[in-house]
């Protein structure tokens, strides 16, 4: 598990400018939270919504940053897209996915042609070449126990799936680790009805030796303790064939 900072509770009044974020504090105090997250954040935001707040570190321009909401049905979803990085290199430093267990050495952020990957493994008696692992924090709903990425156009994701299926095709292991961060979910597919592009460019990775696995995300708010995230279990991936309507 990573520890959080101690999180502060409030209110979701409004989502501007996309990383910005008005919040009502318990005291009824109006701030303005940083929101670390590019996407479009559909399913993850009303206004009205429970939030939770980190203190930004000193000398900082925004005071709070934007770490969790909860949906009105319940569900806790991670707003802070990087924190999944962390999480899932810890894990699998420590051996808890198995189809990734097994390697002596784990190392973050690798320049890997003209992109940068997330993570490498190295060091595995059964396989002896490099695992190049690149993650992706998926939060968008759509439809019941049901997931998808991307929540926005992504080219960037297009040319890491590109760069995966050529190491692939160079004889390393190449997985794109889809790390969910809502806990209402129990599969996930390609978002083709948001970015047709990287459904496309995903499937012909996956037919280029391209791994997925999908993991969900631990969202503790134990009143008692930290705030701590952390990977939970395994999920579906659904990759059979495009997807048209908003509920999959």
């Amino acid at each position: 598990m990573v520890d959080l900072p101690p999180l502060v509770p409030g209110t979701l009044l409004a989502r501007r400018k996309r990383f910005l974020a008005d919040v009502r504090l318990p005291d009824g105090e109006q701030v303005v939270a940083w929101c670390p997250n590019p996407g479009r954040m559909t399913s993850c935001m009303g206004a009205g919504w429970p939030v939770w707040l980190s203190a930004a570190p000193p000398g900082r321009k925004l005071a709070w940053t934007w770490e969790l909401t909860r949906d009105p049905a319940g569900a806790t979803i991670l707003v802070n897209a990087t924190r999944p990085n962390a999480v899932v290199a810890e894990a699998l430093g420590a051996g808890q996915v198995p189809a990734l267990a097994g390697y002596a050495r784990l190392r973050r952020e690798v320049k890997v042609g003209a992109s940068r990957l997330d993570l490498s493994l190295e060091g595995h008696a059964g396989h002896p070449r490099t695992c190049f692992v690149e993650v992706k924090c998926v939060t968008l709903r759509v439809g019941p126990g049901l997931a998808a990425f991307p929540d926005a156009v992504t080219a960037r994701g297009s040319r890491h799936l590109a760069e995966l299926a050529r190491l692939a095709g160079e004889g390393h292991r190449a997985v794109l680790f889809f790390a969910v961060g809502r806990d209402d979910v129990q599969a996930v597919r390609p978002a083709d009805e948001v970015d047709p592009v990287y459904g496309r460019a995903l499937r012909q990775a996956v037919a280029a030796g391209v791994e997925v696995h999908a993991w969900a995300m631990t969202l503790s708010l134990d009143p008692g303790g930290p705030a701590a995230l952390g990977l939970d279990r395994a999920l579906q991936v659904r990759l059979a064939a495009p997807w048209h309507t908003a509920e999959g």
